[in-house]
């Protein structure tokens, strides 16, 4: 544990120089969540509704961080590391690969939170959005939903040998996931054909998860989103660890 502490305060040390995940994960979230409750205030989501636009879309804007962080930052910066032989000194010390992919998921799941935290504080005092459903189911959701997440970058991070690689396979799943999922351009907005495509992206299915807990859909509804993030988190965090790369090949 103590390890863990250790490696845990100079990552994100490390992290904090860099400011890309601050600019990322935490200011653009926010920034949207202006931009939108400016642009549509208490308009309803669609004619009829009895939530907000804003509320409507709370559960997706919470996701800009954790596809940030899992997605994109987590395989950069582990495929980094390997590159430059840092994974490599790691090898001959106590820290297993386990330890090294829970570091920096803990790190970006601090950083997830804390917009979580922020774009809910904004919604809230500047726009006057409520969460309708349970806050302790929401806060559940959200849990799978960004550690199925960051499943996907464990996977990529843990087998890309470089950071080409990883930054092409990060690119191919991030900005797809990031613009057809919901996360900035609602889901309910778009094309059929292009919700049908949204479908296969497992964000949109954790969105989806995510806006029935926040406005208290009935989570019926969504059991088989929930089966298929459960299903992802194993399976890649099973061969992230099982097939870890200490050096590039």
């Amino acid at each position: 544990m103590k390890t863990f502490r250790t490696l845990y305060k100079i990552e994100l040390k490390l992290s904090l120089r860099g400011m890309d995940m601050v600019i990322f994960a935490v200011c653009l979230p926010v920034v949207m969540v202006f931009i939108l409750g400016m642009l549509y205030g208490e308009k309803p989501a669609f004619p009829g509704s009895s939530y907000t636009f804003l509320e409507q879309s709370f559960g997706a804007l919470t996701t800009i961080a954790v596809c940030a962080g899992g997605v994109m930052g987590l395989p950069l910066l582990v495929s980094d590391y390997r590159q430059k032989k840092v994974l490599k000194r790691f090898q001959v010390t106590p820290a297993s690969p386990v330890m090294l992919l829970a570091v920096h998921v803990a790190i970006y799941s601090t950083y997830s939170l804390v917009s979580l935290v922020l774009v809910y504080a904004c919604s809230v005092l500047f726009f006057g959005c409520r969460m309708q459903g349970s806050a302790a189911v929401f806060l559940l959701s959200y849990l799978l939903v960004m550690l199925s997440m960051f499943s996907i970058g464990m996977m990529v991070g843990g087998l890309a040998p470089d950071t080409k690689t990883a930054s092409i396979a990060a690119c191919v799943l991030y900005f797809p996931m990031l613009l057809l999922s919901g996360a900035t351009l609602p889901y309910e907005v778009m094309p059929a054909v292009l919700q049908r495509i949204a479908d296969f992206l497992p964000l949109t299915q954790g969105i989806k998860l995510l806006k029935a807990s926040s406005l208290g859909l009935p989570m019926e509804n969504v059991l088989l989103p929930v089966l298929v993030l459960v299903i992802l988190l194993v399976c890649c965090s099973l061969i992230a660890v099982r097939f870890f790369k200490w050096e590039a090949e």
